[in-house]
């Protein structure tokens, strides 16, 4: 961590609802008049989208299961290397993935990516938004699928060194759904962006569930802040085509890690419908998640950007 280029960092997976949260940020940035250089997690995969369908494919046909959460399609080592150089310099490398949204800002075709470059200059934090920005993980090894019955210990063919990037946040937010929910959201998020079908999204969280648990679901454990989406309507069945709740149909647990830090009776007063609902929770409704992102958030970075003034 540090004082002089603090890191600060959105993670949840993909379809939770992160880039709906940097956009947040972003206007408390502009608001407070801070240079903010933001950083993507797709910046730090290992492939192309060519490249990531074969590969995927030549690991099916060695009878693996790869995930997009795990270290064989992402470079956690690079991410780390990239925080801890960023809070010791305030520089660190980075690329972007080319996408239909940015695609005017590159030359790069759409699923190649940028080439990497040292940044940002000047700028008063760094600002991730992504899957990993909190990932710790155990050397492990992932060997050719051999029926084992430890699941979650067979680790299988390829080698990945330990990584502890979470060690370098000043101030990890976690953006979780109810797994349900999360489900839901993640059939239509793949359905419009990769054009798939909702079987298929289906089959692809059954397959990527081991690595969703060992590397995307820790990580909500040492956040600083959560923010659960809860839907209120009926999502029993979340593989039933249907469509994502409202925010009106559902409800915001933010959990904090340290409560005591924390102005909870400033947020009961300025957050309409608001209520404890423990001693580390608060509860405000779905269409308040922005506005009590703004006044948590807010002044915790106005902290970190001019620690001299708070």
């Amino acid at each position: 961590m540090s004082e002089q280029h603090p890191v600060i960092a959105v993670t949840g997976a993909s379809g939770a609802g992160t880039t709906a949260v940097q956009q947040a940020f972003k206007e408390i940035f502009f608001r407070q008049k801070i240079n903010a250089a933001f950083l993507q997690g797709s910046g730090f995969l290992r492939y192309s989208e060519i490249e990531s369908e074969k590969y995927i494919s030549q690991s099916l046909a060695d009878g693996r299961h790869i995930s997009c959460y795990g270290p064989e399609l992402n470079d956690f080592t690079r991410l780390q290397n990239c925080f801890s150089h960023y809070s010791e310099t305030g520089c660190c490398d980075m690329r972007f993935k080319v996408t239909e949204g940015n695609q005017h800002l590159y030359t790069a075709p759409v699923g190649e990516f940028t080439e990497w470059q040292e940044g940002p200059l000047n700028a008063d934090c760094l600002f991730y938004e992504g899957m990993h920005g909190g990932v710790v993980a155990e050397t492990w090894t992932r060997r050719k699928s051999d029926n084992s019955d430890d699941v979650l210990n067979d680790r299988r063919s390829t080698k990945i060194d330990g990584v502890n990037v979470a060690q370098y946040v000043d101030l990890l937010i976690g953006v979780v759904p109810a797994i349900n929910l999360e489900w839901i959201q993640r059939i239509h998020h793949d359905q419009i962006t990769h054009k798939q079908s909702a079987e298929q999204v289906t089959v692809s969280i059954l397959e990527q569930l081991q690595d969703y648990i060992y590397f995307i679901v820790p990580q909500f454990s040492i956040t600083d802040i959560n923010f659960q989406r809860m839907p209120v309507v009926d999502t029993s069945n979340p593989f039933d085509l249907q469509a994502v709740p409202t925010e009106k149909e559902s409800i915001v647990v933010i959990s904090f890690k340290e409560p005591s830090k924390y102005d909870i009776e400033n947020y009961l007063q300025r957050i309409d419908g608001a209520f404890v609902s423990g001693r580390q929770s608060l509860v405000v409704p779905g269409g308040q998640m922005k506005h009590a992102l703004d006044i948590i958030c807010a002044p915790l970075i106005e902290n970190l950007v001019n620690p001299s003034e708070s």
